[in-house]
């Protein structure tokens, strides 16, 4: 390649441009090459949109033996200059001048050959044993720019709305949802570790001079920072060690978890359900040709759905209306319903797909089978709780008001045997200046899952951990 090259340019800002008949450079990965023996044509794909860019390599310029190298998976710099293509298909090619192969890539040994880039050739099953090589097809070259997209949108939704993101520890030594699924953090050494008199493994040698653990939640410390600042977001990686492999379980994934001061369980279900529409509208926006591939790919509905969030105001009932509901339904449930049970998935989607046909927020659920910081209602039955139900998802959201009340708090930590030794800190900030308080835990794969239509969590993660697999 000669030295006094143009500087390279992103296949999707070329697609994008009307400044045709210069010389341009561009570096990507082969997707197919095909022709005769007067003219190869090459769809070139860097990972910035969706569509390849069209390279001409003409014989007189280039020998079929001079482009043997250039194979499906291989990754090659072209220059040349920009036309306005003579095919149907794409606006602009690049009639190559000098081609060089950067990275070669043996065709009887690559996996993703030119059926397996568009997902026609390999299944998605397969293609989680190959996590590593998988953003190179279509499909999860998709997924993860919605993903990215997302992301992004989150951010700016609060920073546009005052929230001050922090940072929530991911090793702790308190059980926020008192689950107990949790993964241990130790360096003691697992074979002979040192004991006790009682002969239990004696934490205090460890590291941190306690148990400590894998946080699955930064709920607790962003209350304490929303306590001080006002309103704050969380966004980080949050582990569950739930032997579950089913498509809607991670054992790592990623959480959203707002925390407002002043807000009670009306305002926390407004901010959520303005935050969601935000983020959908976000993705069509931003992503349209990335969501009309995964929905002519995988699932014909998917825009009309997300279209059915942005545009009808979520329906909002107690869960004692829902009950109600279910019970009446003519519908045959898997799992009973009866008031003091929780819902399974079929009955969130019941109530989202066939009953209101729009998102549900439920609210007022039984303090039995919800957590210890959520305010008790004055029948003293339930509690502030609201959970968010999405088309083809259930749960996508779960929050409530906070107990602010420290009385009635540690009385709930003590019938649900939580200790309150542990987190005499979370109890301190309802001695000293205690206010009423209300936040929610958005699943950050389960809104990608959503958004981009496809049906198991695995999918929507780069490198997915699960029972069994962490290999990449």
């Amino acid at each position: 390649m000669p030295t006094d090259q143009p500087r390279r340019t992103r296949v999707a800002d070329l697609l994008a441009t009307q400044d045709l008949g210069r010389e341009v450079l561009v570096k990507g990965w082969v997707r197919s090459r095909r022709g005769n023996k007067y003219v190869q044509f090459i769809a070139l794909n860097d990972g910035s949109c969706l569509a390849t860019l069209q390279v001409v390599a003409a014989a007189e310029h280039f020998p079929e033996e001079s482009l043997k190298e250039i194979t499906t998976g291989a990754c090659v710099a072209v220059r040349g200059l920009l036309v306005a293509s003579q095919g149907k298909g794409q606006a602009v090619e690049v009639q190559a001048t000098h081609i060089e192969v950067l990275g070669t890539a043996d065709p009887e040994a690559f996996p993703l050959q030119k059926k397996g880039s568009d997902q026609k050739g390999i299944s998605l099953d397969e293609l989680r044993k190959i996590a590593h090589l998988r953003p190179r097809t279509n499909t999860f070259g998709a997924v993860l720019r919605v993903r990215h997209a997302l992301a992004f949108a989150i951010h700016r939704y609060f920073n546009e709305k005052g929230f001050y993101n922090v940072h929530t520890p991911i090793i702790t030594g308190s059980d926020a949802e008192g689950a107990g699924q949790m993964f241990r953090v130790t360096t003691l050494p697992p074979e002979h570790p040192p004991r006790t008199a009682d002969g239990s493994v004696d934490f205090g040698q460890d590291f941190f001079g306690k148990p400590t653990n894998l946080t699955v939640s930064g709920q607790l410390e962003g209350e304490l920072a929303a306590l001080a600042l006002g309103q704050i977001y969380t966004f980080g990686p949050t582990f569950r060690a739930e032997n579950s492999n089913t498509p809607r379980h991670l054992a790592e994934f990623w959480m959203i978890e707002p925390e407002m001061a002043f807000y009670d369980l009306q305002d926390n279900m407004d901010l959520a359900e303005d935050f969601l529409q935000s983020l959908v509208k976000y993705a069509l926006t931003h992503c349209a040709a990335d969501l009309q591939f995964l929905s002519e790919t995988y699932d014909k509905d998917l825009l009309g759905r997300l279209k059915s969030v942005t545009d009808n105001a979520f329906q909002r009932l107690t869960y004692t209306e829902a009950v109600e509901i279910l019970k009446s339904a003519k519908q045959k449930f898997e799992f009973p319903v009866d008031w003091g049970t929780d819902l399974q998935s079929e009955h969130e989607r019941y109530l989202v797909e066939k009953h209101f046909q729009k998102p549900v927020i439920l609210t007022n659920y039984p303090k039995e089978i919800k957590a210890f910081y959520m305010k008790l209602d004055e029948d003293g039955r339930t509690v502030r709780a609201m959970d968010v139900l999405f088309p083809g998802i259930g749960e996508i959201i779960g929050g409530s008001q906070r107990e602010e009340d420290l009385a009635k708090l540690t009385a709930r930590m003590a019938a649900m045997h939580v200790p309150q030794d542990e987190l005499w800190w979370y109890l301190d900030t309802r001695r000293f200046g205690t206010a009423p308080h209300a936040g929610f835990g958005l699943g950050f794969e389960r809104l990608v899952l959503f958004v981009t239509g496809m049906t198991n969590i695995r999918d929507v993660i780069p490198f997915p951990r699960f029972p069994g697999s962490a290999e990449f």
